[in-house]
């Protein structure tokens, strides 16, 4: 994938704020006018990751051995403005998308966020619809902080958990922070209206598998809607490893095997995670299968990195660089017409290959650090 800047039209001077008109190029549309990409996949969630910074050095994700004292995190003046951010997401909206969620690193460390929901909040669908905003955070600051994002636009939040047990807890976040804070976090954001709170668990074999169960009890018959995520290979910090891996199938079988569970439909298409119901009427949990059973197929998520990149899968190896499209004298029709011929020519299916490649074709293989795309 390259990075070099799509050809665009000469600029056009358009008011700031009115909707644009999306000049959709010959091979981005499908039969239907929707903009697609090779695999006729419509280009419906945009992530945003506002921030390359974490205050938590999880081990599967920004571990210490790499994202230590002296790493260099971006420049402020490298990062989108949120005025930035939301002049792609107006296009986006046009394009087709109907979902924005602000992911990091950790989004609640950058200042004024609560600036930026109110921005987005204000963008509309073209048939006049309010986007969906979510966010997904590790839910350290959320208890401060939930009420303001509420008041301001956001939709809901998706919090990070991976164990209840505490010493576990603070071992894998690697800072020390305690469990009861996130949990004082999420009981916040549900009061404050941001529901329902999606919680998210990435579950690693021999690390956190022993607290599948746990976490089942703990949310069971609750307001919260619980996710178990397959340990995938996102960047090369991590040290993946297949066999670390403990899928969807084990985790409904370790489950269900208490909690008797029955399988539900989607919810929305494209969603990621397979639902699955209490059959004591105690709720539900999802699944996410992006190792054992890829939905590449349906993936209709664009993502943004911290410093103005499109990134058309997380398993890329480059981005197309809209920031510098951004800062030129680019108008609005140009750079929609530059999404749509990055979305167009998008035929990513990596989660879906990944079992054809060998682990070393696997361990050459560039991959962008989720801390740098977002989730």
């Amino acid at each position: 994938m390259s990075n070099t800047a799509v050809p665009v039209s000469a600029p056009r001077a358009v008011t700031p704020g009115t909707t644009i008109g999306v000049r959709r190029l010959p091979s981005t549309g499908n039969a239907e006018g929707v903009l697609a990409d090779r695999l006729d996949r419509p280009m419906r969630d945009l992530r945003i990751s506002i921030t390359d910074r974490c205050n938590f050095r999880c081990v599967y994700c920004m571990p210490k051995s790499v994202f230590g004292r002296d790493y260099a995190f971006l420049d402020r003046d490298e990062l989108l403005s949120f005025e930035e951010i939301t002049r792609i997401s107006r296009i986006a909206a046009a394009h087709g998308v109907e979902k924005l969620r602000l992911t990091g690193g950790e989004p609640l460390l950058r200042r004024g966020l609560e600036g930026l929901v109110e921005q987005l909040a204000e963008l509309r669908t073209p048939d006049g619809r309010p986007l969906e905003i979510a966010l997904t955070t590790n839910g350290s600051a959320l208890a401060m902080k939930a009420e303001a994002l509420k008041a301001a636009g956001l939709t809901r939040v998706t919090v990070s958990l991976d164990s209840l047990d505490d010493e576990l807890f603070q071992s894998m976040n690697d800072v020390r922070f305690p469990v009861s804070r996130v949990l004082d976090g999420i009981e916040a954001a549900h009061a404050a209206g941001l529901g329902p709170v999606k919680i998210n668990m990435v579950v690693k074999r021999g690390l956190n598998d022993h607290e599948i169960l746990p976490m089942a009890r703990r949310f069971h018959d609750s307001p919260f809607s619980l996710r178990f995520i397959e340990y995938m290979d996102v960047g090369t910090s991590n040290g993946w490893q297949l066999d670390e891996v403990v899928s969807s199938a084990e985790i409904v079988e370790r489950i269900g095997a208490e909690l008797p569970l029955e399988p539900i439909a989607p919810a929305a298409p494209g969603e990621t995670a397979a639902r699955w119901r209490y059959l004591d009427g105690g709720g539900e949990i999802g699944v996410i299968s992006s190792v054992t059973n890829a939905f590449c197929g349906t993936c209709n998520r664009a993502r943004i990195s911290t410093e103005g990149k499109l990134f058309t899968c997380l398993f890329a190896s480059e981005g197309h660089d809209l920031r510098a499209l951004l800062r030129s004298s680019i108008d609005d029709d140009g750079l929609a017409a530059a999404m749509a011929s990055i979305w167009g020519a998008r035929d990513d299916r990596y989660s879906e290959i990944r079992a054809t490649l060998t682990p070393e074709l696997r361990a050459k293989r560039s991959k962008i650090e989720m801390s740098y795309i977002g989730g």
